[in-house]
C-alpha cells in the first residue's frame, strides 16, 4: 500500500464524460497534503473544447517541420489567452509563456506537433482531409490537452506562484524535432525548473497511467544494409551472385542476434527489420543489389553500442559467405527517456490523491522512443503515459485505423493540470 494513496478513485465512463468521487481510504499511512481544486471536474468543464481542438488538428494533420496550419492555430490560441508567445523556433516550433501573479518556479510542458506519412483509414467524420498524412500517434491529442491546460491556467494566472513554460515541438517522428529546438534555445530565458510531458498511449486502457522511474522509453536507432551482388537472367541465377538470396539469409540472421548473440536477460532490445528495396523490379530479373532497413531499440548506450556492432559484423560475414557485400550505415535517432525520480514520486503522490494507487502502473515502459529524451536529459522532468484505448480501439500506433477514446483528454487535462499544479499552486 503506498503510504500517500488516500483514497480509492471509482470511476464511470458514459458516452462523453468522466467522473469521480473520492472514497476514504482507511489504509493510508500519511495524509496527502489536499488538493485545492477538483481537477477532474475542472477538465470535464473544458473536455468539449478539448475535444474540439484535437479534430480540428486530425482534420489538418502536417509532416516534420511542415505544421504551418498547426502552429499557427497554436499560437493563435496562446496569444488570445494573453501568454507571451514566441513562433519559429526550429522552423515551426511554438513556444509561450504564461506568468503567474507570484514568484516561483518555471515549469516546462512539452507537446509534439508532427503527423505521419500515412493514409487515413478510420472512416472518422474528421479524417484527415491531406491524402497521405494522418495523426496515427496522439500528437493531435497532446496538443488538445495542452491547449486546454494552458486556457484553464490563464484563467488562474492570479493563483500561480511562478510561471508555465510551453513548448510545442515540430518533428518528433525520427526528424530531430527536440535537438532543433534546444540548438534554438526553447529550454533558454527562463530555463524549466521541471520539464512534464505525456503520451497518449494505446496499449494501456483509459483510465490507466504508466508512471516509472528511470528509463521509460528506449533509444532509437536506425540501420541500412545495401547488399551488393552481381545481377542477371533469372533464368540463369548461377550466372548471377544473387543479392535477394543473400538479403533472406541475412535478415534470417539479423533477427537472432538478440538471444542469441545478446544476453536477453542482460536488459531490454529490440530488433526489427522495416523494410526491402531492389534496384530492379521485374519477375525475370535478378537484381544488382538490395537495401534493408530497420530499426534496433535499447535502454543503455552501452547495449546500443554492442548491438550496432553486431549488426555490421553480422551482416559482413553472411554476405560474404555467398560472395555478396555490404554496406552499413546505423544512425543512433534518441537516447532513452530518462525520469527523475523525486518528480515521479512527486507525481505519484500527487495523482494517487484523485486516481488511486490502483490506476498508477509504476512498470510503465515502452520500447518505443521519443525525443523529449533530450530535454529531459538537460532538465529533471517527468514523461508518463495516458491510457487512451477502449475493447473497440485495437489498432496500435502509427496504424492507419489508430484512435484514441476521447475520453482521455480531459483526463489528461486533469492530471496536467495536477502535476503543474502542484508546483505552481501551491501557497508559499
Amino acid at each position: 500500500m503506498n503510504p500517500y494513496n488516500k483514497g480509492q478513485l471509482l470511476w464511470s465512463f458514459c458516452a462523453h464524460e468522466v467522473w469521480c468521487r473520492i472514497v476514504p481510504n482507511p489504509y493510508a499511512l500519511t495524509r496527502a497534503k489536499p488538493v485545492k481544486y477538483d481537477f477532474l471536474a475542472e477538465a470535464q468543464a473544458l473536455a468539449a473544447h478539448a475535444v474540439n481542438l484535437r479534430r480540428d488538428f486530425h482534420r489538418h494533420p502536417e509532416l516534420a517541420f511542415q505544421e504551418r496550419r498547426t502552429a499557427q492555430v497554436i499560437a493563435e490560441e496562446l496569444s488570445n489567452l494573453g501568454l507571451e508567445v514566441q513562433t519559429g523556433l526550429a522552423k515551426t516550433g511554438v513556444v509561450a509563456i504564461l506568468e503567474g501573479a507570484h514568484d516561483g518556479p518555471t515549469i516546462g510542458y512539452r507537446a509534439d506537433m508532427d503527423a505521419l506519412p500515412i493514409r487515413e483509414e478510420t472512416g472518422l467524420d474528421f479524417t484527415s482531409v491531406h491524402d497521405g498524412v494522418m495523426h496515427a500517434c496522439g500528437h493531435d491529442g497532446h496538443m488538445a490537452i495542452a491547449l486546454t491546460v494552458a486556457r484553464w491556467l490563464a484563467d488562474h494566472r492570479h493563483a500561480l506562484h511562478g510561471r508555465v513554460k510551453f513548448i510545442f515541438q515540430p518533428g518528433e517522428e525520427g526528424a530531430g524535432g527536440a535537438l532543433a529546438m534546444l540548438r534554438e534555445g526553447a529550454l533558454d530565458n527562463p530555463a524549466p525548473d521541471v520539464l512534464l510531458g505525456l503520451h497518449l498511449w494505446q496499449p494501456l486502457p483509459l483510465g490507466r497511467v504508466g508512471l516509472a522511474e528511470g528509463a521509460i522509453m528506449s533509444g532509437s536507432s536506425t540501420f541500412r544494409i545495401v547488399v551488393k551482388g552481381r545481377g542477371g537472367h533469372a533464368a540463369m541465377p548461377h550466372t548471377t551472385v544473387d543479392p535477394v538470396a543473400c538479403s533472406g539469409q541475412l535478415i534470417t540472421a539479423l533477427h537472432t542476434i538478440v538471444g542469441r548473440r545478446m544476453d536477453a536477460m542482460a536488459g531490454a532490445v529490440v530488433l526489427s527489420v522495416t523494410g526491402l528495396r531492389t534496384s530492379s523490379y521485374a519477375h525475370n530479373i535478378i537484381p544488382e543489389q538490395v537495401e534493408i532497413i530497420g530499426t534496433f531499440r535499447t535502454f543503455n548506450a552501452y547495449t546500443s553500442e554492442m548491438l550496432e556492432q553486431h549488426v555490421r559484423d553480422v551482416s559482413r560475414s553472411v554476405c560474404e559467405s555467398v560472395g555478396c557485400t555490404a554496406e552499413v550505415t546505423v544512425r543512433h535517432l534518441t537516447i532513452p527517456v530518462v525520469n527523475d525520480r523525486q518528480v515521479v514520486r512527486t507525481l505519484r503522490q500527487t495523482f494517487a490523491q484523485f486516481l488511486g494507487e490502483d490506476a498508477l502502473d509504476a512498470d510503465g515502459r515502452t520500447m518505443a522512443s521519443e525525443d523529449v529524451a533530450y530535454m529531459l536529459e538537460d532538465v529533471r522532468g517527468a514523461y508518463f503515459l495516458l491510457g487512451c484505448s477502449n475493447a473497440n480501439l485495437v489498432y496500435g500506433h502509427h496504424h492507419p485505423r489508430f484512435d484514441i477514446d476521447e475520453r482521455a483528454l480531459p483526463l489528461g487535462v486533469a492530471l496536467m493540470l495536477a502535476a503543474i499544479g502542484h508546483y505552481v499552486l501551491e501557497e508559499r
